[in-house]
């Protein structure tokens, strides 16, 4: 499925193993970034999803892949892809996508964000830097 989308949204790269590494070790930085409680929960929110893309860039990387960034909707590309890379379920997605939704809603219209919505932010950003790495560790 992914090789339908070469070209458009997609392009494909040489697996470099230290990138990876560096992906994921960001991901992890912005999530504990995301932890700390004197910052804005806008802030916080932003960091929690710059996690869940970093996480889901990894995985892209990790099976040959990279995003477009000059394509629109490269956010949703690197999250609708987890279902061919990791292998997440259609409600993860819908969480995730619903975040990404949300995000954009915050940076555009300057919407509030609850401490909910942070919590299912960060919680979301943890399950699924978990669940990249244990595929990648998985996948050698």
């Amino acid at each position: 499925m992914l090789k339908n989308l070469i070209g458009v949204t997609l392009d494909t790269i040489e697996r470099d193993k230290l990138s990876i590494q560096r992906l994921l070790e960001a991901s992890q930085a912005s999530l504990k970034d995301a932890q700390v409680e004197e910052l804005s929960n806008e802030g916080r929110f932003d960091l929690a999803y710059k996690s869940i893309t970093q996480s889901s860039s990894a995985a892209l990387q990790a099976s040959g892949y990279r995003v477009l960034t000059s394509k629109p909707g490269h956010h949703q590309t690197m999250i609708q892809s987890l279902v061919h890379t990791i292998g997440i379920d259609s409600s993860t997605l819908i969480t995730l996508d619903q975040l990404r939704k949300q995000r954009n809603v915050i940076d555009y219209s300057g919407d509030i964000v609850s401490d909910a919505m942070l919590g299912e932010a960060i919680k979301q950003a943890q399950a699924l830097l978990d669940c990249v790495n244990a595929w990648i560790a998985k996948k050698g």
